[in-house]
């Protein structure tokens, strides 16, 4: 007589990645192409290159530049916002190449993709490095920073280039990056 062996498996993921994944293109197709004017786009477009590499390192390297002398609390928010950003910037790349998700219809599209990978959205993510980073800085501002980096991702899908799950999956990223550089550094 032999013994039977049953496996277990792991429930599947794949349903549930399916399902997100037609949330995510509903969403898509209700927002993008909501800029339906020149201006419209211009302004959005506008809002969507403040997470874009210029901006983002233009917003990291003023406090670094402007607490350069004293190394005072100017600077530690410096170093945590370029901190955050480099550590958020680097693990994105490293998701978006393994997970390789294609980025919405390019023919959608309102501006140029950066690269062929949607998912996570770096433009998300550096924007809310930003805004956690700046953040020490003036704590009181923190639901007006995090709104204006939720529009930065809001305008990724917006524009035709993320999907929304792209979005909030670059913002946990900064999110989680800001918590380990916050930990990392010394008081």
């Amino acid at each position: 007589m032999t013994a039977r062996h049953t496996t277990r498996r792991a429930p599947s993921l794949a349903p549930v990645l399916a399902r997100l994944d037609a949330h995510d293109r509903a969403l898509l197709a209700a927002l993008a192409g909501a800029p339906r004017t020149a201006r419209g786009r211009a302004v959005w477009c506008a809002v969507t290159h403040l997470g874009g590499a210029l901006a983002t390192t233009l917003a990291c390297a003023l406090p670094l530049l402007l607490g350069a002398l004293h190394r005072g609390f100017l600077w530690r928010a410096g170093l945590v916002t370029t901190a955050t950003v480099l550590l958020s910037h680097g693990v994105v790349q490293l998701v978006k190449r393994r997970v390789a998700r294609p980025r919405p219809a390019p023919d959608a599209a309102h501006v140029a993709a950066p690269d062929r990978f949607s998912f996570p959205s770096g433009h998300a993510a550096a924007a809310l490095s930003v805004a956690l980073g700046y953040a020490l800085l003036a704590p009181a501002l923190l639901p007006l920073l995090a709104l204006a980096a939720v529009v930065v991702g809001l305008s990724r899908v917006v524009l035709g280039v993320h999907y929304l799950g792209d979005v909030l999956a670059g913002q946990a990223l900064a999110a989680l990056a800001y918590v380990l550089v916050l930990r990392a550094l010394p008081a």
